[in-house]
């Protein structure tokens, strides 16, 4: 008898590989797939919405201090357009 149990499941390992790899397991798997997409709430949607503005934003404010900082090292430096060791005095 446990023999009997043992083999039945050796073969429906390949058995189940098979119908799985196939056109109607792979149909099976869209149908799901859908399912738990049509399932999501709005909710997630605005919330990815609100964090797609956060990253604009917060690649904007990025530029922005890399611009700044660029600025502040070349005014450091002494290596800007309008050095202002150029000068004379009073100028």
């Amino acid at each position: 008898m446990h023999w009997a149990v043992i083999i039945g499941l050796v073969l429906m390992i390949p058995i189940l590989a098979i119908v799985l790899d196939s056109s109607v397991g792979q149909a099976l798997a869209n149908r799901i797939a859908r399912a738990t997409e049509e399932g999501k709430s709005p909710e997630i949607g605005t919330r990815v919405e609100e964090l797609e503005a956060e990253v604009k934003y917060l690649t904007e404010s990025m530029e922005s201090l890399r611009e700044e900082t660029d600025f502040v090292r070349r005014l450091v430096e002494g290596t800007g357009e309008g050095d202002a060791s150029r000068l004379g005095p009073g100028e």
